[in-house]
C-alpha cells in the first residue's frame, strides 16, 4: 500500500513528502540550485536515479516544474513548491535544536564546502582574488585538503591545488568545522582551545572566521 488511505491534509501531503530523499531535494531547490548536478552537489549519497525519479515524482505533483533549454534541463518551485519553506524552516529549526548528536556517517566534506561555498558573504571578502586552503583530520587523506577561491564575485571550492597563491590556511577536524558551521561551536572558542589553528598574515587570520563565517542553521537558538 503505498498511501495513508486518510482524508487528512497532512496524510496526504506526506503519501509526497516521506519518501527518501524527496524533502532535502526541496531544500536544495529553495537555496537555489537548479541543474541536476548542481542538485547532486547537495545530496552526494543519493544515486542520479533516485534524484531523477524524485524529480518526476516532483514535477508530476506540481511542485517543481522543469524547463529546457538548449538541451539543458533547469528545475524550479511552482508556487506550491515554494509553499514548503516554512515547513523546511521548521524541520531544520527542530533538528538544530533537538537532534544534536552527529556521527561519523553524518560528517561528508563535499556536502560540507558545498554548502560553505554557496553561503559565504562574497561581499566580506577582498577585492582580489582570495585562497582559502583547509586541512582538514579526520579524514581519508584524498580529502583532506580542500581550497574556496573567491575572486570577480564568485566563490568556487575545489578538492585539488588550484594553483592559486594561498592567502590563509585553516586547519581543523571535519568534525569540528562542521560543528562550526552548525553553529554547535563558535570560532573563537574552537581557535581558544587549539582545535582550529589558522596561519597567514594577521589581518588575515583575523578576517578568515568573518569571510566564513557560519550555516544558516546557525542563527537558530538552542535549548538552554
Amino acid at each position: 500500500m503505498s498511501g495513508y488511505n486518510q482524508f487528512c491534509p497532512m496524510a496526504k501531503a506526506m503519501e509526497l513528502l516521506d519518501e527518501r530523499w524527496t524533502l532535502l531535494v526541496v531544500r536544495e531547490l529553495l537555496l537555489g540550485s537548479t541543474h541536476f548536478n548542481d542538485l547532486r552537489r547537495g545530496v552526494p549519497k543519493m544515486s542520479p536515479a533516485l534524484l531523477s525519479k524524485r524529480l518526476k515524482s516532483l514535477v508530476r505533483a506540481g511542485v517543481v516544474e522543469r524547463t529546457e533549454t538548449d538541451g539543458r534541463a533547469t528545475y524550479s518551485l511552482t508556487p506550491c513548491g515554494q509553499d514548503l519553506a516554512g515547513a523546511v524552516e521548521a524541520l531544520t529549526a527542530w533538528g538544530v535544536r533537538w537532534i544534536s548528536d552527529l556521527g561519523d556517517a553524518d560528517l561528508d566534506p563535499h556536502l560540507l564546502f558545498w554548502d560553505i561555498r554557496r553561503t559565504i558573504a562574497i561581499g566580506d571578502w577582498p577585492r582580489s582574488r582570495t585562497t582559502v586552503e583547509f586541512i582538514l583530520g579526520g579524514v581519508a587523506a584524498k580529502a583532506s585538503r580542500w581550497w574556496l577561491v573567491v575572486a570577480n564575485g564568485q566563490a568556487e571550492v575545489c578538492d585539488f591545488d588550484p594553483g592559486y597563491e594561498v592567502t590563509g590556511t585553516v586547519e581543523t577536524s571535519l568534525r569540528v568545522l562542521t560543528r562550526i558551521w552548525r553553529g554547535d561551536l563558535g570560532w573563537s572558542h574552537a581557535m581558544h582551545d587549539g582545535s582550529v589553528a589558522l596561519s597567514g598574515p594577521t589581518e588575515v587570520r583575523r578576517a578568515i572566521p568573518t569571510w566564513i563565517g557560519q550555516g544558516r542553521a546557525a542563527s537558530v537558538p538552542r535549548p538552554a
